[in-house]
């Protein structure tokens, strides 16, 4: 019960924080917001003073930023996210559509990373300082300091134009998954991989972990009651740090593939100056993270033999 009030109150503390942070990121954004919007609603081709100014006595524009603060906090209250200022749709209808694609592409980038690194990282910790452990850390390394989108571009380059494997962009089929995710799932696969590793090594050398194979049981056997549970749990609470990183990912680089989900739309809302667009979603990835790291709580609290019942 204590946690579940901890998380509540961590839920309405980033709700405050990121509409406070977004609405005067936004607000002091150079430029013309009527200029910016206009161009959103109409094409950049067609915006002129008249539409700009049209467009700025439709949103009162320029009003103080307090009551318009305030309005948007109190629509918050009553789970009302407020309407687009370039579509005119509703908010929360644009975010449910954008969110579902940006999850099904954070899922099986995880799913491939955790495929990739933890593997190889228990089979390196099995021997550490053997050929795999030194090419692991190389390798890790490597693809660690490698910015997401440079390596989004690489793979476009390899995959798409060199091999003509997958499609450099698009979305609706299977194979459209697979470039953006793997993308995402390299760099965050190092980081498991290193984690497997010395996560391995560690309990691999306790005494219960030698004792269990003195007793006559097989390396396979060890293994999997003695060493995978203990390797899971800092596996499972680094994912919770991870979602950040999964998620500066997704911005990126669905604006490079043009996969239509919530981080394409946010960098999309910044050019327009869609206000409520951008609180929207950043609110969401905001409960969103908040979320992850309770569910990864109970799941390292069912999992951790030091707690279990």
């Amino acid at each position: 019960m204590n946690r579940l009030v901890s998380r509540l109150v961590q839920m309405v503390a980033v709700a405050l924080l990121v509409g406070a942070a977004t609405f005067a990121m936004m607000r002091n954004l150079p430029g013309d917001a009527a200029w910016r919007i206009a161009a959103g609603r109409y094409g950049y081709d067609n915006v002129n003073a008249a539409a700009a100014e049209a467009v700025r006595q439709e949103l009162g524009l320029g009003g103080h930023w307090l009551p318009a603060f305030m309005q948007w906090m109190g629509d918050l209250l009553r789970l009302d996210f407020g309407v687009s200022l370039v579509s005119g749709a509703p908010v929360i209808s644009e975010i449910s559509h954008q969110l579902g694609a940006s999850l099904w592409l954070a899922l099986v980038a995880v799913g491939l990373s955790l495929l990739i690194g933890p593997p190889l990282g228990v089979m390196a910790g099995l021997r550490p300082g053997g050929w795999l452990d030194r090419g692991l850390l190389v390798v890790s390394t490597a693809l660690k300091s490698l910015p997401q989108f440079l390596m989004a571009l690489i793979l476009i380059l390899i995959l798409s134009v060199q091999l003509r494997w997958l499609p450099a962009a698009g979305h609706g089929e299977a194979r459209h998954f697979i470039l953006p995710a793997l993308a995402l799932a390299l760099g965050l696969a190092a980081v498991n991989a290193r984690i497997a590793r010395d996560a391995m090594a560690g309990i691999a050398a306790m005494p219960f972990y030698q004792f269990a194979q003195w007793k006559g049981l097989s390396r396979a056997q060890v293994l999997w009651r003695h060493g995978l549970r203990n390797v899971s749990v800092p596996l499972l609470t680094y994912l919770g740090l991870q979602f950040v990183t999964l998620v500066e990912g997704v911005v990126v680089i669905e604006s490079i593939v043009g996969w239509p989900g919530i981080g394409h739309a946010l960098v999309h809302a910044v050019f327009a100056r869609d206000v409520p667009m951008v609180q929207g979603t950043a609110l969401m990835l905001g409960l969103g993270f908040v979320l992850v790291n309770a569910l990864i709580d109970l799941a390292v609290s069912r999992i951790d033999p030091r707690g279990a019942q």
